[in-house]
Order: structure tokens, then C-alpha cells, then sequence
């Protein structure tokens, strides 16, 4: 394995995903489980178990990952239908896949910790029982999951001590953003829960801002309302905080990433942007157009964020990451085969 890892510098010295780079490397994220009965367009992470009837993701041909992220992280098991894989997205999962994969597209690579059922290899490469060969591999990535719940909390916690620089105007049953961006292209919205339940129609005027940040306060959030003139280009710019949710429901089409890593939410209708959630039961579409924007998160002593931790800027550290999986997979499996070779002699 060493010999692999040496060989693949690269691998090797790849690092585990942080604070802003998460929303700009997945379309969904949730911390804990993950229920699902509909797709999503880009790549997912799950940090507990994928469960639910059949769903599908990575269903946009997006470009190849400069991290070597698949389309499906789980780091627990796959339950339930069958999870549909395109367009050559791959999958790492930590636990056991119960439930099947159907591998659509391009060849594709998945990595299990555990057992895997109900699949047709075919031209792909499947391999399974990592785990017991590396105990490495599920370290790694409870390791990733930790790392991002600890970066969500914080980034959540920094932009929601962002001083407001624009105004949310209301007028009737419509909700106007105006942002007002600083020399760095920031917005700063802070409203509360209350203000989002007043209005049915939202109008956002980005005003050129690189980022937009609306801090919404309140435990309990309802998404509901209608976008004037679409969602198209908010989820790149725009993200929407919802730094003190417990829980979120949502019905309406939204535009916008959202950023709520402690609630436990239900989504009936698509997001356009990424999404960070602690649960959630989906059963809207999550749509591309990641957040690419430059916002940098005030600078912290290590340990002075919730969590413990400084990581909410977008930082790798240098811990292995997905590329590091794959190279211990390829280690683990150039042992097992020299082990075969010898007891074979």
C-alpha cells in the first residue's frame, strides 16, 4: 500500500474538503441521513445513511472533480430502491450498499467498506469489503464528515456575524433584496423568519455582489415563496443562512444555496444552488449552479468557532481525502492479490 500511495503523489497528498469549497464541490450535502425520493443534478455527500425509495444523482454531465470527488459520498449504508449513478459519477460508501446501484453512462469506479447487493458490474469497477483490508478507509471518511459538519457550523456562525450593508424592502405581498455590495462584493442581509412569512414573492437584484448573504433567524423556517423572474444564476451568489433552523420545510422552487447544517428538513419542490442540511427528507430536485463565489470568512483563532474549529474558510487540510480512498483501494488491492499470489506458491 505504501508503494501505491508513493507512486501517486497526488494521492497521496490530496486534502480532505473545507468551509467554502464544499458549497462549490457539492450539490447536496447532508450531515446526517439522507431519505430520498428524487435526484440531484450534481455530486451528493451524505455523513449517515442514503435510505428511501429509488433516486438518482449526478443526472447533469458536469466537469470531472480537480479533487477526485465521486457523484455519491455515503458514509453509512445504502437502504431501500435502487440508486440510479450517472454519467460516470462513481460512488464511495463507507458502510454496505443494501439497496443496488444501477450504473448508467460512462465506466464508472465504486469503493464499499462494506457488502455490496443487487448490482450489475458490468464494464464497471466494483469493489467491496475495503473495510476489513483497511481500517484507513472508513476512518478517512468519517474523518471527511467530520470536517465538514465542524466547517459548516462555523461558516454558518461567521456569515451570521456579518454586519448588514442592504435592505430587504417590503410592499404589499412582494419582498425586494436589493443588494448593496461592499469594495469585496459582499451583500449582507439580516432578516428574520417573521419577514420571510410576510411576503409571497421574492425579487433579488444581485447589483453585481460576488456574494450575497441573507441571515435568516429563527428555529422553525417555511420556504414558500415565488421568485420573480426565476432562480437561474442565484445559487452561484446568493446564499441564504439559516444559522438557528431546527427545522425547514420547503415547497416552492427556491433560488439560492442554503446553508442550514443544524435543521432537520423537508424539501417538496427544487433548490437551484447547493444545499447543506442535518437531515433531510427529499423530495424536490436539487439543480446545478453551485456557489462560485469568492466570499472569505473572517479569520479565527483555532478553536474559537462552534466545533472547535477554524476550518469554516476554504482551506484543504492535509488529511487524505477522496483521492487518498481510492489510492489506499488500489493499495489494499495490490496486497490482496500479492497474498493470493503467495499462498498460492
Amino acid at each position: 500500500m505504501a508503494a501505491a500511495l508513493s507512486a501517486t503523489p497526488l494521492l497521496a497528498d490530496s486534502g480532505m474538503i473545507a468551509g467554502v469549497d464544499v458549497l462549490k464541490t457539492w450539490n447536496l450535502v447532508v450531515l446526517g441521513d439522507l431519505t430520498s425520493s428524487s435526484e440531484v443534478e450534481g455530486r451528493t455527500f451524505v455523513g449517515g445513511n442514503l435510505n428511501g425509495n429509488s433516486s438518482n444523482y449526478q443526472i447533469q454531465a458536469i466537469p470531472a472533480s480537480s479533487t477526485g470527488t465521486p457523484g455519491l459520498t455515503v458514509v453509512g449504508d445504502v437502504n431501500g430502491g435502487a440508486k440510479n449513478l450517472n454519467n460516470g459519477s462513481g460512488a464511495v460508501v463507507g458502510g454496505n450498499v443494501n439497496s443496488g446501484l444501477n450504473l448508467n453512462g460512462a465506466a464508472q469506479t465504486v469503493l464499499v467498506g462494506g457488502s455490496i447487493s443487487n448490482t450489475n458490474v458490468n464494464n464497471n469497477t466494483v469493489t467491496s469489503g475495503l473495510a476489513s483490508g483497511d481500517p484507513s478507509f472508513t476512518q478517512n471518511l468519517t474523518q471527511q464528515a467530520s470536517l465538514i459538519e465542524t466547517s459548516m457550523t462555523g461558516l454558518s456562525h461567521d456569515m451570521s456575524t456579518q454586519t448588514a450593508n442592504s435592505q430587504l424592502s417590503i410592499s404589499g405581498n412582494r419582498g425586494t433584496f436589493d443588494a448593496q455590495p461592499d469594495s469585496n462584493g459582499v451583500a449582507v442581509f439580516n432578516i428574520s423568519a417573521a419577514d420571510l412569512d410576510k411576503i409571497g414573492e421574492i425579487q433579488f437584484n444581485l447589483n453585481g455582489a460576488d456574494t450575497a448573504i441573507v441571515n435568516v433567524s429563527g428555529g422553525s423556517i417555511t420556504l414558500n415563496d415565488n421568485f420573480l423572474g426565476g432562480t437561474q444564476n442565484l445559487g452561484e451568489h446568493v446564499v441564504w443562512n439559516f444559522y438557528e433552523a431546527k427545522d425547514l420545510s420547503l415547497s416552492t422552487a427556491w433560488g439560492g444555496s442554503v446553508l442550514a447544517p443544524s435543521a432537520a428538513a423537508t424539501t417538496g419542490n427544487y433548490i437551484q444552488g447547493s444545499a447543506v442540511f442535518g437531515s433531510l427528507v427529499q423530495n424536490g430536485e436539487m439543480h446545478v449552479g453551485t456557489y462560485t463565489g469568492n466570499y472569505t470568512p473572517t479569520p479565527t483563532d483555532p478553536g474559537t468557532t462552534p466545533g472547535g474549529s477554524s476550518s469554516s474558510g476554504g482551506t484543504q487540510v492535509p488529511e487524505p481525502g477522496m483521492l487518498g480512498l481510492l489510492a489506499a483501494a488500489v493499495g489494499g488491492l495490490l496486497f490482496v492479490r500479492r497474498r493470493r499470489a503467495t499462498t498460492a506458491a
